[in-house]
C-alpha cells in the first residue's frame, strides 16, 4: 500500500511540475503515473552508476553537479515516456530542482510517518 501511494504523489509531482515549469509538459493522468514510474526506474538504476562514475567532479563542485544528473535522468524518462516531454536541458534542470522540492512536501505532508513509539 505504502508503495503505490509513494507511486501516486510521485505522479502528482510530476503534474505539478509540469504546470509551474516552462518546457515540461505531461498529456494526461496516466503519462504523469507512466512518467513517476520511469522517473524512479531510472533514479534506482542509472543514477546510481552516474553518481558513483562522477563522483570525483560532484567532490569538485561541492555537489552541485548532482544537479545535472537529475536534468540529465529527467530527460530520459522524457525520451523513454510517450506523453511526457521535457523541451531543453534548462527546463530538465529547473524541473529536477521544482521535481524534488514538490515531491518532497508532498510525501512530508502526505505520508504517514514510520516512526515506532
Amino acid at each position: 500500500m505504502r508503495l503505490i501511494l509513494n507511486w501516486l504523489l510521485s505522479a502528482l509531482a510530476v503534474w505539478i511540475v509540469s504546470r509551474v515549469v516552462p518546457g515540461i509538459y505531461v498529456n494526461g493522468p496516466m503519462a504523469a503515473l507512466i512518467a513517476a514510474l520511469a522517473i524512479g526506474l531510472i533514479n534506482a538504476t542509472i543514477r546510481f552508476v552516474l553518481k558513483i562514475l562522477t563522483f570525483p567532479l560532484t567532490l569538485l563542485t561541492l555537489g552541485l553537479f548532482w544537479f545535472v544528473i537529475n536534468a540529465l535522468m529527467l530527460e530520459l524518462a522524457s525520451a523513454l515516456v510517450p506523453g511526457f516531454l521535457v523541451r531543453g536541458f534548462f527546463a530538465a534542470f529547473v524541473g529536477a530542482i521544482v521535481l524534488s522540492i514538490v515531491s518532497s512536501i508532498l510525501h512530508w505532508l502526505l505520508m504517514p510517518s514510520q516512526r515506532t513509539n
